[in-house]
């Protein structure tokens, strides 16, 4: 991100104008007037002035690299793919997997659409197109793979079901937007991978770094609350009278738990920081959904921890203390009047 970041590209282009128009006045007063133009003087100033100015705000731009700050980045922009990608659960709605229909019983595709070239990262999909060219057609395009997906040569990308002519496969190919790495644009599971990343690095015995996998879980439990109040099953889209046109895999809440503890739980299994938070976590989802089956997901890897920390090596009063839920990791400790979940 600091990479491509203006301000950096900016600064370079402020430097490089200052040193080649200062290279350049070698050639004034060629003819040995002895006076320098009074234009070149005042460029020469303004130049090394907003130098020094970009310079300044490049050092402090530094301050972006901070852990925190890093975090709370990765963190603001899954918030904003969420919050663009997923429509909100009603009050009080239930929430059921929506009956769409399935390609596969429209018999066998009429026409696969296969990556060619190097390995690629899936960035986004062009729905609108995807869905205006099916419907030309009076086809179904089920695409196979799903955002975040590195293509190799000759993976499907694609397939069409029915139809009465054959897709015009630029317009395929131009719908599934390609890219050398993943993005954040329409994959809120990049952010979380991003975060999940960070903290397990944390903690690996080589950094051993406990309290910054506690703040990467800080902006996790965040996105999974916002997650957890949306809805997932997104997987289609449909045409101007109802009917679904386009298909694409989308993950599970399951899916996101997964991603989202698996690896810290198991990397963090020796610290009792990294439980407390975890527990912290957990049972701060499992008070705020709504939506019974992904609190009974999230009651599943509750019953994991206490297993994980029941198996671990720790005596009794280490083991009780990585029982209790504390969000700040070792800091704050949180008992439950209603009993231990």
């Amino acid at each position: 991100m600091f990479a491509s970041s203006p301000t950096l590209f900016h600064t370079l282009g402020i430097f490089v104008a200052t040193f080649l128009y200062l290279a350049a006045l070698v050639w004034t007063d060629r003819g040995g007037s002895g006076r320098v133009p009074l234009f070149s003087s005042l460029l020469v100033a303004i130049l090394l002035i907003v130098s020094m100015m970009a310079f300044t705000r490049l050092v402090h731009s530094l301050n972006d690299l901070q852990i925190h700050n890093v975090l709370h980045v990765i963190g603001m922009r899954g918030r904003s793919v969420i919050r663009m990608m997923f429509p909100l659960i009603a009050d009080k709605a239930k929430v059921t997997p929506e009956e769409i229909e399935v390609p596969l019983n429209l018999g066998p595709p009429t026409q696969t659409l296969t990556h060619s070239g190097e390995p690629r990262a899936i960035t986004r999909f062009d729905l609108d197109t995807l869905v205006r060219v099916a419907q030309g057609a009076d086809a179904v395009v089920a695409i196979e793979c799903g955002v975040g997906d590195t293509v190799v040569e000759d993976t499907v990308l694609l397939r069409v079901y029915g139809g009465t002519r054959k897709l015009p496969e630029q317009a395929l190919t131009r719908a599934i937007r390609l890219a050398r790495s993943r993005s954040f644009e329409q994959d809120p599971k990049y952010a979380i991978r991003l975060l999940v990343d960070i903290a397990i690095r944390a903690l690996s015995p080589a950094v051993n770094d406990p309290t910054t996998a506690v703040q990467a879980l800080d902006q996790i439990e965040d996105l999974l609350r916002r997650l957890g109040r949306r809805r997932l099953d997104t997987g289609y889209a449909r045409d101007a009278a109802g009917k679904v046109r386009v298909t694409f895999p989308v993950p599970t809440w399951q899916d996101y738990l997964a991603l989202a503890f698996d690896e810290i739980r198991q990397f963090g299994a020796a610290s009792i920081q990294v439980d407390r938070r975890l527990r912290a976590t957990l049972v701060g989802l499992s008070d705020t959904i709504t939506v019974d089956e992904r609190r009974a997901a999230v009651q599943q890897y509750i019953d994991r921890l206490n297993l994980g920390i029941g198996q671990s090596s720790f005596d009794d009063q280490d083991r009780a203390a990585a029982e209790q839920e504390d969000r700040q990791g070792l800091g704050l400790s949180r008992r439950r009047s209603g009993g231990e979940i």
